[in-house]
C-alpha cells in the first residue's frame, strides 16, 4: 500500500513520467521503499483509476506525464496525518539471530560479521548516494535528506549491534548445547 504513498509524494513535488518517477526511486525512494518498473508503472495505472492522479501530456511512444490531483493530494495528507505507520513486526534477519546457538560458535560469528559487513556496504552506498545528489532547499530534498540520515544511523547501529553480538558469541563460545543439531553434524 505503500507504494500509492510514495508515488503520490513524489508527485506532489512536480509532474513527472512513468520513467522519470522510477529514476527518483532509485535516487531517493530505494532504501526506504524499493520499486520495481513493473510494480510502479501498475501502481500509476491504479492512482489514475481511482482520480487520484492524471495524465497531464502524452509524448512519443506511449509517454504519459502524470500530475497529482486534488483527490490525489488531500489522499497523501489523509495518510500522512491519519493513518498510524505499521509497526514492522517480522524480521527474518532476527529470527536467524534468534535460533544462532544451533550452530557452531564460529558459523554464528560468520553470520554476525556477514551482517556486520551488509550493513557497512549499506551505509557505504548511502553516503555514495549523499553525495551524488544537488540538494536543494525544496521539500523533498529536505526531507530526503532527513530519510537518508535515517538509513546512515539505522546501517551504523546495526553494525555496531552485530559486532557486539559477534562478541558475546566469542566470549561464550561453548554454547551449543549437547544433542543439539549441530552437534549432530546437521549443520
Amino acid at each position: 500500500m505503500s507504494l500509492r504513498y510514495a508515488l503520490l509524494g513524489l508527485l506532489s513535488e512536480r509532474p513527472a513520467s512513468g520513467y522519470d518517477l522510477l529514476k527518483r526511486f532509485e535516487t531517493s525512494l530505494a532504501n526506504v521503499w524499493p520499486a520495481t518498473q513493473s510494480q510502479l508503472y501498475t501502481e500509476l495505472s491504479k492512482l489514475a483509476a481511482s482520480g487520484l492522479i492524471s495524465v497531464s501530456a502524452e509524448g512519443p511512444r506511449g509517454r504519459k506525464e502524470y500530475t497529482l490531483t486534488a483527490e490525489g493530494l488531500a489522499e497523501l495528507r489523509s495518510w500522512l496525518t491519519e493513518t498510524k505507520p505499521q509497526r514492522n513486526t517480522r524480521s527474518d534477519l532476527l529470527l536467524r539471530v534468534f535460533f544462532l546457538g544451533v550452530l557452531p560458535p564460529e558459523r554464528a560469528r560468520g553470520y554476525l560479521d556477514e551482517l556486520a559487513n551488509m550493513s557497512e556496504q549499506e551505509y557505504e552506498d548511502l553516503r555514495r548516494l549523499e553525495q551524488s545528489i544537488e540538494w536543494g532547499g525544496d521539500t523533498l530534498s529536505v526531507h530526503g535528506r532527513i530519510a537518508l540520515e535515517y538509513g546512515l544511523r539505522f546501517n551504523t547501529m546495526r553494525r555496531d549491534w552485530a559486532q557486539w553480538a559477534a562478541e558475546r558469541i566469542h566470549e561464550f563460545d561453548g554454547g551449543v548445547a549437547e544433542g543439539s543439531a549441530a552437534d549432530a553434524g546437521e549443520a
